[in-house]
């Protein structure tokens, strides 16, 4: 027996898993530890019963997604828009070292990747689906690009990609804190502040208006819709592989500081985020409740070991490359924190990381300024070249 569902259902579907998650990672505190998404706990849980129901001849369940490439086309374009030059300037030099560092992480996670793919005999790009797409990038690269890689023809990429998203999401809840811990005893670190980090929101209070979010909605769909055009041109062109979402990310960062120069008021961030949570939460849904697990099954030992030497790896840059470029002080050992959360699942994992430290040995502004700036927006502007030319190298 199959049940389809038609676009409308396939929606409403999805963002029940989305509230369902929320409810579920609300009541399992190891759910909150490790910061795993809404979407990923009811797009999995979807997985697995649909799976299950296949597996038994019960029952087959289709799903028409065709909207899905629309909301992650909106989230990219969101996280450009975020991407103000302004914010650099706030963090000088360590901001700066750390955005390097970033990049070269992705670098390095994409060689890992594609050079154990190659030790197991699987397609170098599945490799990469395991290395900087899911690790730096986190469940939404990895449910975007692992789509891309699908529409190529590369089956299992988004299953591969969201899985080791899932597991360095964890992996960098468990050795952020004990890594730090150790610069710091080694070490003997000591916070040079004395007051305590009060995390601000921007424009606290300040309700969202209509007018103001019409012009947030114009200006996203003003860099979707060219973005998407110069995609496709580039594309035609060279011969470069370079989806949509990408080419609208970066015509979003452009428009973002034209707009700061032109009226620094225009740009409504709290809107942005709401359409940039609300589209990655359905986007990520959707992505994962689609999910086929049982193509993935001979693939979970490669993806196991593959993450695992992501882990390895970061820990030991962390200690003993960032730490040291950082300046060798409590402030540098707390960005390694927030660096491993990020770069092995997201900037919510690496505020967390920072959170647990802080909270035992002290402060430090620094730390919260440089990292979610990077590991929030800052870091896709050179992990997603990476990533696109990783792809035409080895599609």
């Amino acid at each position: 027996m199959t049940l389809a569902l038609n676009q409308v259902t396939t929606i409403f579907l999805a963002v029940a898993l989305l509230v369902l998650g929320t409810f579920l990672v609300k009541k399992a505190s190891f759910l909150q530890k490790f910061c795993i998404p809404a979407p990923v706990v009811g797009g999995l849980l979807f997985a697995i019963i649909a799976t299950a129901l296949k597996a038994t001849g019960i029952l087959q369940i289709t799903l028409d997604t065709s909207l899905q490439s629309l909301f992650m086309l909106t989230f990219f374009t969101t996280v450009g828009l975020g991407a103000s030059f302004k914010l650099i300037k706030l963090g000088g030099k360590l901001l700066v070292i750390y955005w390097i560092a970033c990049g070269f992480l992705a670098l390095a996670q994409n060689v890992i990747g594609v050079s154990l793919a190659s030790v197991f005999g699987i397609h170098p790009l599945i490799g990469m689906m395991a290395g900087a797409v899911s690790m730096e990038g986190g469940h939404g690269a990895a449910g975007a690009f692992g789509q891309t890689l699908e529409d190529m023809g590369i089956q299992s990429a988004l299953a591969i990609g969201i899985a080791a998203a899932t597991f360095g999401l964890v992996a960098g809840g468990l050795v952020g804190g004990p890594t730090v811990k150790y610069l710091i005893a080694k070490h003997d670190l000591k916070p040079t502040e004395t007051e305590e980090v009060v995390e601000t929101e921007e424009e606290k209070g300040q309700p969202i208006h209509s007018n103001a979010f019409f012009i947030q909605v114009l200006l996203i769909t003003f860099c979707m819709a060219l973005g998407t055009y110069l995609g496709e041109l580039f594309s035609t062109a060279t011969g470069f592989v370079l989806p949509g979402y990408v080419g609208a990310m970066f015509v979003a960062v452009i428009v973002r500081n034209i707009v700061d120069k032109l009226n620094p008021k225009a740009i409504d961030m709290k809107s942005i985020n709401l359409i940039s949570d609300v589209t990655l939460g359905i986007f990520l849904s959707m992505a994962l409740m689609s999910i086929k697990l049982w193509e993935v099954a001979d693939l979970a030992l490669p993806m196991l070991v593959i993450v695992f030497v992501q882990v390895v790896f970061i820990v030991l840059f962390g200690i003993f490359v960032l730490f040291r470029l950082l300046g060798k002080n409590y402030d540098a050992a707390v960005m390694v924190a927030g660096f491993t959360g990020h770069g092995l699942g997201a900037t919510p994992n690496a505020m967390a990381n920072m959170a647990a430290v802080t909270g035992r040995f002290g402060p430090s502004r620094k730390a919260y300024l440089v990292v979610p700036i990077v590991g929030a927006f800052l870091i896709d502007v050179f992990a997603m070249p990476i990533i696109i030319t990783t792809i035409n190298l080895f599609k």
